[in-house]
């Protein structure tokens, strides 16, 4: 009888000491969440503060986020009396399991990494890459996060748009607007050649040097057509595109110039 008391008083010793480990490790765990969010939070504002780089700011803070994490979890694993020693062969032998299955994943940190030192694009650029154009919004450590002009998120692996072939839109300063406008046959090609010119040079966005350059580039199917190119600074590409379209079109009804529709003449012989 003495012997089955003692054995009850271990199994209730070992349940108590079990669960006040338990205990002990989620209210490390929620605090350790707590504090992490709350160091997380503080070195975001210290980089806001730093004007450090929006690309290398957004990957730090996820590659920080995540590093003390894992510190956390080995810190609450040891508190539930796991051994440093056991931990650190499961820790590796579940380490290489994870790196064999997810190497896709590695090449993706990988490819950021790549991004942080090359700089092929910053947050805030415009970029068409691996099928898919939008605004840079983050570097993360695995992917790119793009906005399309309409508002969608898109999610970009980082391994592809390191090794991939890639076009930024805003990484030089300056870009050049190309257009065709067309006349009718007939219409007075040295007048639209200036009246084309004149819109050109009246608009303070577009840059002389170089100058623009309108030059008749072809006789088309229905269509006197000049090839039109301007420079501009690249965050006015798209305005002065839009605009010049509509002052084209408003410019040549004014002027006499017609804008033909496409057309086929047909000739019918009597025999």
């Amino acid at each position: 009888m003495m012997e089955y008391f003692e054995d009850s008083d271990k199994l209730l010793e070992l349940i108590t000491d079990f669960g006040i480990a338990i205990a002990s490790a989620l209210a490390v765990l929620i605090i350790g969440l707590f504090v992490i969010k709350k160091l997380t939070n503080a070195l975001r504002k210290y980089f806001d503060r730093k004007d450090f780089d929006e690309s290398l700011e957004t990957f730090l803070l996820s590659l920080s986020g995540i590093a003390l994490k894992l510190m956390l979890f080995v810190v609450v694993i040891q508190m539930l009396g796991v051994q440093s020693s056991s931990l650190v062969a499961v820790l590796g032998a579940a380490g290489l399991a994870v790196g064999l299955a997810l190497s896709g994943t590695l090449q993706n940190f990988a490819g950021g990494v790549m991004i942080l030192i090359f700089k092929p694009f910053k947050v805030g650029d415009y970029i068409d890459a691996q099928g898919h154009a939008g605004t840079v919004s983050e570097v993360q450590i695995f992917n790119t996060i793009l906005k399309t002009p309409d508002n969608k998120t898109i999610i970009v692996p980082n391994g592809g748009l390191a090794n991939g072939s890639m076009v930024n839109y805003s990484a030089e300063p300056t870009r050049r607007v190309d257009w065709t406008f067309g006349i009718a046959y007939g219409d007075d090609a040295d007048k639209a050649q200036a009246v084309i010119r004149k819109l050109m040079n009246d608009d303070a966005r577009i840059l002389q040097d170089p100058a623009p350059f309108v030059e008749l580039g072809a006789l088309a199917d229905s269509s006197v057509n000049f090839t039109v190119r301007a420079w501009v600074n690249t965050p006015d590409y798209w305005a002065v595109h839009f605009d010049m379209n509509k002052k084209i079109y408003q410019t040549f009804a004014k002027e006499g110039l017609s804008i033909p529709f496409p057309q086929m003449d047909v000739h019918v012989h009597n025999n």
